[in-house]
């Protein structure tokens, strides 16, 4: 693992609220971490979401706060930095799911206690979620580490570069942007990063592909919550 962010590539990802691909990985130690992953798969059973994998695997908690990960998420967020969660996500051809275009605006706590600029709550899988106030999610960065290589046809990321400076947006802006803006497919190869906003719009389409695409999903914060929230 290696590299820091140029400047350059820290004023186009301030610009656009995503950057890719990012080399934080060999290509061969991400496919060690893809033969790790796919025992846990084998010994679980078919997986396609396995959430907080940095808590049960100790190999992912030590990723997870690799030097070389953090060196590509400081430049962005600052110095202190705070492991958010993450997910382990699997698509494949005939199950893949399509995630339609939203922004990620919540934040997982293990309770619920209201808080002034916190809010609306919901539950998702029996865990509260909150929205924070939008400065909060603007200091906050996903990785998404992949194991596969991706592009169309196996569910890639698609984006709308510059759409995380438009604040919380509502469905009928969202509709508007996506039908009015061309987005980007984020293609990458085993072992790249994709470095964005929770408030960029993004989306995926099913996979047509019999390939996997393995993604580790990572987010960062760059504040402390009220003390309060957990």
């Amino acid at each position: 693992m290696a590299g820091s962010l140029s400047d350059t590539a820290i004023s186009r990802y301030e610009r656009d609220g995503v950057l890719f691909p990012v080399r934080v990985m060999a290509a061969a130690d991400a496919g060690e971490l893809r033969r790790r992953m796919e025992d846990c798969e084998h010994r679980r059973g078919r997986l396609h979401y396995a959430p907080k994998p940095h808590l049960v695997l100790p190999f992912v908690a030590e990723l997870v706060r690799h030097a070389a990960i953090l060196d590509a998420v400081e430049p962005l967020i600052g110095s202190d930095i705070l492991l958010w969660d993450s997910s382990f996500i699997v698509k494949e051809a005939g199950d893949g799911k399509r995630v339609s275009w939203h922004q990620d605006l919540t934040l997982a706590l293990f309770r619920r206690v209201d808080v002034p600029g916190f809010g609306p709550w919901s539950t998702k899988d029996g865990v509260p979620h909150v929205q924070p106030p939008i400065e909060l999610l603007e200091q906050m960065l996903t990785i998404r580490l992949h194991l596969d290589d991706c592009d169309e046809t196996n569910g890639a990321l698609r984006v709308i570069p510059g759409s995380h400076n438009l604040g919380r947006l509502s469905a009928e802006r969202i509709r508007e942007l996506t039908e009015h803006s061309s987005a980007l497919v984020c293609r990458a190869s085993v072992g790249d990063a994709l470095l964005m906003s929770p408030l960029l719009l993004h989306a995926s389409s099913r996979s047509q592909n019999p390939a996997h695409r393995r993604v580790l999903h990572i987010e960062y914060a760059g504040f402390s919550l009220p003390p309060e929230l957990q």
